[in-house]
This record gives C-alpha cells, sequence and structure tokens, in this order.
C-alpha cells in the first residue's frame, strides 16, 4: 500500500501524512517537492527506511502503512498548514511546542490629540499605533505604576474634571487646561520609564515606605507586589545597545530530552521585556529546525502586532528563508530573520542561549521526571505524561448537569486551562461523550495533551479512546474507578484501591503505589472542581426557579441568604428574627409567610 501511495506523489509543494496499520497519524511533514522528500525517506528494492535519516524518523518509517498529501500552491503554504495539524492532531513523531498562551503589548495611539497607554493582545486597526511588549507577566502593574506618576489623560473617554485632576495625576485634557506640547513631554518621559521601569521602582518603593509609615499597610502591600512584578521584567544581565534599536531575539537549548526556549524583546535599545518556556521532548534527539519554525510561528501570528521587523536566532535552521517570506507577506513588511556572527547581537544572542541552558539545569533541578516515565512504561503509553487532562461529570438526580476538565502540566496545576461545560445529555456515559467531543472540536485552536485521565471504568475508557481515534489526535487514554464498597464508590484516602484501565488491560495497584496514589490526586482534583461547578449552576438555577424571587425579593438578598444558609429548604426553615437581623421586616415576613 505504502509503494502504491509513493508511486502517486506530485512534485508540487505540499504537505505530507505516514499513518500506521491501525490509521493513527504518525507524522506530518511539508515539502517544496512532495516527491523527492518523500523518497529521501526511503531506500529501494526492497523498500525500507534510508539508514540516513535520524533514529526518530527510521522508527517512524518502520511503522508507516499508509501515506497521504495535500498539495498546496507554494512551500510558505504548506509549512502553515503543517504547523496547524502538529498543533492540532499531536502526531506521534512531530514536535509540539505548548504555549498557546497570548501575552499583552502596551500601545499608544499616536493620532488622538492627548495620547494614553492601555493593554491589548490583539492589532489594533488604526492608524499611528506605537506597540512595546509583549510583556510576559507584570504588564498591568507596569500601566498602573506609569499612571501613579505621570498627570496623563487617566480615563478612556474623559469629558469632565473629575478626581483625578483634584490629585493631581491629570492635567485636565478634558477641558484644555494643559497643552498639547506640555502634554506630549510628559508622555515621553513616561514613555521612558516604560522602556526602562526601575525609574518606576524608585517612586514605588517611597510610596510604599509612606504607606507603611502611616500604618495603611494594605495599600503598601498591593505596593509591594507591584514592585516584585516589575522588577520581574528586568533581565538579570542588564545590556544598553550603544544604538536606540527595536529587534527580537530567540535562542533554543536543548538537554537530556529537554528543550529550553528564550525571547529577549529590546526596544530602544534596553531589553524590556524576556520569556522563557521548557518543553518535555519525546526523544532525546535535537529538533533545530522544527522547533525555530515552531516557536516563530507562534509569536508572529497574523493578530501578533509588529514590534520589529529584525529578529536575530542564536543558531541557523534550515527553513530561516522561509519562514522570512512568510512572515514578510503575513504582515506585508520586508522581515529579516539572521544569525549574527559577530557585535552586540552576537553577545546578545549567546546571553539568551546560556540563559535557556540555565532554564535546564533549573528545570531538572527542580522537577522530578521519573514518575512520569514510569507512568508512561508501566501502562506502556506513546507519550510521555507531562501535560495531562483530567475529566469528571457532576449532577444531582439529572439537575444541574456539568462537566469539568482540570489539567496538570509540568508538575503543576494550570488553572488557567481549567474548563467548565454545560451538559444536555442524562446518562453518565452521554454526558462523558459531550464532553470529550466539544474538548476534540477545540484540538486546534488549544492543543491536545499527552493524555486524558477519566472518572470511570472500562466503557468510559473505550468511549474515549475511540473519540480520540475519530479526532485523529495522539493522546493516550486512562481511566480511573473507584473502588466499590457494597456497591458504594470507596473515596478513603489512601486507602483506596482504585482500579485503572487501559487499552493494555486492568490495573489493581498497592494502595501505597506512587502511580496509584498520583492518579488519584488528578481525579481528586478534577472531581472537586466538578462538584463546585455543579453546586453554583444548581443555586443559580434554583434562584431562577425560587417562589421567593416571585414574592419580590431581590436577587441580591436571596444570594445573601443562600451564603448564609446553603440552600433554599433551610432558608424556608429560619425562625423569623434570625431572617429579620440578615434582611429586614417586610422580607422576613414574606419568608415566613411561605412556611
Amino acid at each position: 500500500m505504502l509503494e502504491k501511495d509513493l508511486m502517486s506523489l506530485p512534485e508540487s509543494a505540499g504537505i505530507y501524512q505516514y499513518f500506521n496499520q491501525e490509521g493513527k497519524l504518525l507524522y506530518v511533514g511539508k515539502a517544496k517537492n512532495l516527491k523527492k522528500r518523500v523518497k529521501s525517506y526511503f531506500s529501494f528494492n526492497p523498500l525500507r527506511a534510508n539508514a540516513k535519516n535520524s533514529l526518530r524518523i527510521q522508527k517512524m518509517i518502520s511503522e508507516a502503512a499508509h501515506l497521504k498529501f495535500i498539495s498546496t500552491k507554494t512551500e510558505a503554504n504548506a509549512l502553515i498548514l503543517e504547523n496547524s495539524l502538529i498543533k492540532q492532531l499531536h502526531p506521534k513523531y512531530n514536535i509540539l511546542l505548548r504555549d498557546d498562551k497570548t501575552y499583552p503589548y502596551i500601545y499608544v495611539d499616536l493620532s488622538e490629540k492627548f495620547p494614553r497607554f492601555e493593554l491589548t493582545r490583539k492589532i489594533i486597526k488604526k492608524p499611528k499605533i506605537k506597540y512595546y511588549g509583549p510583556f510576559f507577566r507584570g504588564a498591568k502593574e507596569l500601566l498602573n505604576a506609569l499612571y501613579l506618576y505621570y498627570p496623563l489623560k487617566q480615563k478612556k473617554n474623559c469629558k469632565k474634571l473629575c478626581i483625578f485632576h483634584q490629585i493631581s495625576r491629570c492635567g485636565g485634557v478634558c477641558e484644555n487646561l494643559i497643552s498639547e506640547e506640555n502634554y506630549k513631554e510628559i508622555l515621553a518621559n513616561a514613555t521612558k520609564a516604560l522602556l526602562n521601569p526601575s525609574i518606576l521602582i524608585k517612586n514605588l518603593e517611597q510610596a510604599m515606605l509612606k504607606y507603611a509609615h502611616n500604618e495603611n499597610y494594605e495599600e503598601a502591600a498591593k505596593i509591594r507586589d507591584e514592585i516584585n512584578a516589575i522588577k520581574a521584567l528586568e533581565t538579570k544581565v542588564q545590556i544598553d545597545l550603544a544604538r536606540l534599536e527595536d529587534f527580537e531575539i530567540f535562542a533554543l537549548a536543548i538537554k537530556n530530552g529537554i528543550c529550553s526556549t528564550l525571547r529577549f524583546i529590546i526596544q530602544e535599545g534596553k531589553i524590556i521585556s524576556t520569556h522563557s518556556k521548557i518543553h518535555i521532548l519525546k526523544e532525546k534527539e535535537i529538533y533545530t529546525n522544527e522547533i525555530y519554525k515552531q516557536v516563530l510561528l507562534e509569536n508572529f501570528s497574523q493578530d501578533t502586532p509588529l514590534v520589529s521587523n529584525r529578529i536575530y536566532t542564536y543558531e541557523d535552521f534550515e527553513d530561516r528563508e522561509l519562514l522570512e517570506e512568510l512572515l514578510s507577506e503575513r504582515f506585508a513588511k520586508k522581515i529579516r530573520i539572521q544569525v549574527p556572527q559577530k557585535g552586540e547581537k552576537r553577545k546578545i544572542c549567546d546571553l539568551a542561549f546560556e540563559n535557556a541552558l540555565l532554564n535546564i539545569e533549573i528545570h531538572l533541578k527542580n522537577n522530578d521526571l521519573s514518575l512520569m516515565e514510569e507512568l508512561k512504561h508501566y501502562f506502556e503509553l506513546e507519550n510521555l505524561p507531562h501535560c495531562i487532562e483530567i475529566y469528571d461529570n457532576s449532577h444531582l438526580q439529572g439537575v444541574a448537569k456539568v462537566g469539568a476538565m482540570v489539567c496538570f502540566k509540568n508538575g503543576k496545576w494550570e488553572k488557567q486551562h481549567y474548563r467548565k461545560f454545560h451538559l444536555q445529555e442524562a446518562s453518565d456515559y452521554e454526558q462523558m461523550k459531550e464532553v470529550l467531543i466539544r474538548r476534540t472540536k477545540d484540538f486546534e485552536s488549544f492543543a491536545p495533551p499527552d493524555l486524558w485521565l477519566i472518572d470511570g471504568g472500562k466503557a468510559l475508557l473505550d468511549l474515549a479512546c475511540s473519540i480520540i481515534a475519530s479526532s485523529g489526535a495522539n493522546v493516550d487514554v486512562l481511566a480511573i474507578a473507584k473502588e466499590k464498597i457494597d456497591s458504594k464508590a470507596h473515596r478513603s484516602k489512601g486507602s483506596a484501591r482504585d482500579k485503572i484501565h487501559s487499552k493494555r488491560g486492568e490495573f489493581l495497584l498497592k494502595t501505597e503505589d506512587k502511580k496509584l496514589q498520583f492518579l488519584q490526586k488528578l481525579r481528586d482534583e478534577a472531581h472537586r472542581f466538578a462538584l463546585s461547578f455543579h453546586k453554583n449552576t444548581k443555586k443559580k438555577q434554583d434562584l431562577k426557579s425560587s417562589k421567593l424571587l416571585n414574592l419580590g425579593i431581590s436577587e441580591g438578598y436571596l444570594q445573601k441568604l443562600l451564603a448564609f444558609y446553603g440552600d433554599f429548604e433551610s432558608i424556608y426553615k429560619a425562625n423569623y428574627e434570625e431572617l429579620k437581623m440578615l434582611t429586614n421586616a417586610k422580607i422576613a415576613q414574606k419568608i415566613k409567610d411561605t412556611q
């Protein structure tokens, strides 16, 4: 079958996909000439993997049974499609860098009479916009500090003098009490502080000490937190360039199967923001070209503001010129991706690489990957489970049906990736099916994990496996079924012998086994999150259907009573004097009349 597929390849640009005997996607690649590129993977007569390929690719070819291709007009289009499919389907032998988060920029609209700084995560379609960033942390705190110490226009829609003018934090732009020239000078000073946050830190420290001296410790603590957030913006090694230049630096380091990527944002000759990311690789192999491609495409998407058209990388990579062409077309501006050989740029690239390498050492010191490797080996998983999504559903006799997903990644809970689902289906099986199908539809914008852990038995395991198979994504699946005692779920911490189900069979581990305890911990967090969401949903549903609301008692009072009593049944049973104390005599009497 594979030989037949090879015969049908065109001599055009496009992407190719290798599948195994079961139809599971193994690898996605792009090519300028599909026929030449794909044939380079093989030696012929007999057909076998080309020994010149890496061990990873040779292993992939040994599993391949079928090949598909999609022809595109240009190699640049193929690159975009390749990146999209890798992110969406997580093929077994491709790299997937997990950093889908978009970061804020601070921008100023210089076409306005009195410009002001604001936050954005996307391009603002207006003329004369100047962007600063992206800021990977501390953007909000930085913006607050700018408005605290520079008398800028404080409100977007300012129409009359307000409290900010009275406390000297605004020059009164709404009534032209300040000239455009003077305002421009204030804006220029604020911009200098934006590019050099240490100016702001001195002022914040003075304010913090003043609040502390006046025993206003709450405000002092808020400013302390702002100071720490702004300090985190500054790189440990300060570099001031001779010229006021704007550019970006990207570097990556790989060691012991761990990849560290690092990005420096340089504006007006200063490093204003840095971002580092750790990625666990599937094999201890060098993937420089694939990683640079993904990192640059993710960081310069179509919705991203372009701060500079000059990008420098620590080292060269195969598709550098192709990416230059693609990004230039995307932003309708000539983009340069270069590898500096000497001078200031080379020094900063070397600094970025050294920091990327240091981040790997720190990660290895702080994270024990042995448990993840043990899980992979013991349950015969295809992926090292450094990113795990855990699912549970909750309802009360078919009322307030909800689903929940929690995410555990790189040794910690990723609460920004938690998800809630309002459900329509009646049975537990159909509810889980609804949740998982909705999640797979989101794989393109929110990359799949390495492992799904389902709260349930073999039936739900089989369901999850079939949904993953139909999505084409490469995700392992485990299910954890609660131990039953007298037909009831047993949740006793430290002693429950829950069953683990996988495609390889059923596992009954000892209660002291770290693998079981870890999976129980994951399941319990999903259960907690689902139950909390269920309770809140039921409260809202009860509130809407409450006869007390129909009696004219406001939603605010009902929320207060629910917070105190816990449910409507307890409210109806409460005594008059207690109700009167919590609300007023009129409301207390209305509730009393329902008893």
